[in-house]
C-alpha cells in the first residue's frame, strides 16, 4: 500500500499527530471557556458548584423516571390480554426515557470531573505563589479537605451511576419479551421478573438519594 493512501488509523505517526492536536484543541477550548467565564466574574469553583447542582438534579430526574418506569411495568403485569401493542409502546417509551436520563446523569458526572481536575490543578499551582508559609499551609489544608469531600461526592455519584445499567438491562429484557411475544403468554413471563426488578430499582433509587445528599453537602461546603 502506498503511504499516501494509508488512513490515519493505519499510520501511527499521523494518528499520534492528530491525537496531540485534538488534545491541544480541547485544552485550548477549556482555557478559553474559563477565561470567558472569569470575565463575567464566574470562577472555576462556581462552575464546579453549578455542575454538581446539575448532576444532582439529573440524578433526581433519573430516580423519578426509573420509578415511573417501574410503575408502568407493575401496571402491565397486572393485566391479562388486552391491547399488548399499546402495552409494549408504553413500556418501551418508559425504557427509552430511562436510558436518556441515565445518559444525562453520566454526562453530568463527567463534566464535574473535568472542571474539578482543572480547579484542583490551578489550586496546587497557586500554593507556590504564597510568600507566607502559614497562609500556604492553611490553603493546602483547605485544598485537602475540599478534595476529600469531592472524593466522597464522586464515589456516591459513581455508585449510583453503576447501579443504573443492571436496571436498564432488566427493563430492556422485558421490552424485548413484549416485542417478540405480543400475546397473553408474554404477560405471564413478565410477572416472574417483577420482584427482581422492584428490588433493583429500589436499590438504584436509594443510591441516587445518597448521591443527591452528598451533592447537597458538597454544595453547602463550597458556599
Amino acid at each position: 500500500m502506498d503511504l499516501g493512501e494509508m488512513t490515519i488509523l493505519e499510520n501511527p505517526v499521523r494518528l499520534k499527530t492528530c491525537l496531540l492536536f485534538l488534545a491541544f484543541f480541547l485544552a485550548s477550548c477549556s482555557s478559553t471557556y474559563y477565561k470567558t467565564m472569569e470575565g463575567f466574574g464566574v470562577e472555576k469553583r462556581d462552575i464546579l458548584v453549578d455542575r454538581v447542582e446539575d448532576a444532582r438534579d439529573a440524578q433526581d430526574d433519573a430516580a423519578e423516571q426509573f420509578a415511573s418506569a417501574l410503575d408502568q411495568f407493575r401496571s402491565i403485569v397486572s393485566v391479562d390480554g388486552g391491547d399488548l401493542e399499546k402495552t409494549y409502546d408504553k413500556l418501551n417509551s418508559e425504557y427509552e426515557d430511562s436510558v436518556a436520563r441515565a445518559d444525562e446523569v453520566s454526562d453530568r458526572i463527567d463534566s464535574i470531573e473535568s472542571v474539578a481536575e482543572d480547579l484542583f490543578e490551578e489550586w496546587e499551582e497557586e500554593l507556590e505563589q504564597y510568600s507566607s508559609d502559614s497562609l500556604r499551609a492553611n490553603s493546602a489544608s483547605l485544598l485537602r479537605d475540599t478534595k476529600g469531600r469531592y472524593r466522597q461526592l464522586m464515589s456516591a455519584m459513581r455508585r449510583a451511576e453503576s447501579s443504573m445499567p443492571p436496571v436498564l438491562a432488566a427493563f430492556q429484557d422485558q421490552v424485548l419479551v413484549l416485542k417478540h411475544n405480543l400475546n397473553a403468554m408474554a404477560i405471564g413471563a413478565l410477572r416472574n421478573e417483577l420482584d427482581s426488578i422492584e428490588r433493583d430499582t429500589a436499590n438504584l433509587i436509594a443510591e441516587m438519594q445518597k448521591a443527591i445528599a452528598e451533592a447537597n453537602e458538597f454544595i453547602a461546603s463550597m458556599e
